[in-house]
């Protein structure tokens, strides 16, 4: 099993609450135990998961965002 590790990345796209919903809902999908914090106004997403980060990144970007790491 994978240690947790917090994985911090830029999301572009999210405009509203909604959006963050939804980002916040595909991370739960990969890693249900996943913990996301998300700052709507910079873009960034704090996650702390047991994910690998291309996995995440992936996710996100499948949702119709663009996912860096920050």
């Amino acid at each position: 099993m994978n240690a947790r590790s917090t994985i911090v990345l830029n999301v572009k796209g999210m405009t509203c609450e909604g959006c963050v919903a939804a980002v916040t809902r595909v991370v739960k999908k990969a890693d249900p135990q996943a913990d996301v914090a998300i700052d709507l106004s910079s873009g960034n997403v704090d996650i702390t998961s047991t994910a690998e980060r291309a996995a995440l990144t992936a996710a996100i970007e499948k949702a119709g965002y663009e996912a860096q790491p920050r």
